[in-house]
């Protein structure tokens, strides 16, 4: 029994829990018959948001993509709640890289998780998205070592400021 139960763990873990991707390519109707009940699965679900909450960082930002793609398909307050409590303590510190990168993933995360999150986390979240870009703006270009513009489709401050910029658009147009 122990056996079944890591096999489907592990094709949990393998599509992460995204039970059309196991249909598409075949492997859902095995997932089924270990009969994992819905409280296990929400169980590992809540296991991922720990670890990728435990894993954020201003060095990559792998965990927060990871939080990102969990939220689109299970909706949890707790992501956008793990992350703005990060970014609020960590981001300003960041190069402007990574603070156009954490903008830009906060507010997927806010739109992902509109349904789940009160207006209230939203607002806050919002807030901070804001904060987070004025600085971008206001400060010099610094880019750290290993964060080459181009892998982010910008050519220097200026295309950095346009992209901020129509951020921060979305942001003023948001009607809650």
């Amino acid at each position: 029994m122990e056996e079944q139960r890591l096999r489907a763990k592990e094709l949990f873990d393998l599509y992460r829990g995204h039970f059309f991707q196991m249909h598409r390519d075949g492997v859902f109707e095995e997932y089924k018959t270990y009969g994992i009940e819905s409280q296990i699965e929400m169980d590992w679900y809540n296991e991922w948001i720990d670890n990728y909450t435990n894993q954020l960082s201003i060095r990559d930002w792998d965990a927060i993509t990871s939080l990102e793609s969990l939220a689109k398909y299970y909706q949890d307050s707790r992501i956008l709640d793990h992350v703005i409590t990060f970014a609020s303590r960590h981001i300003m510190g960041a190069d402007s890289i990574v603070k156009l990168m954490y903008a830009e993933k906060l507010m997927d995360l806010i739109k992902s998780l509109k349904k789940v999150v009160s207006r209230e986390i939203r607002h806050s979240a919002y807030q901070l998205t804001y904060k987070i870009l004025e600085d971008i703006i206001s400060k010099p270009l610094i880019v750290d070592p290993g964060h080459e513009l181009s892998q982010y489709h910008l050519k220097d401050k200026k295309s950095l400021n346009s992209r901020v910029k129509k951020s921060m658009d979305e942001i003023r147009n948001v009607r809650d």
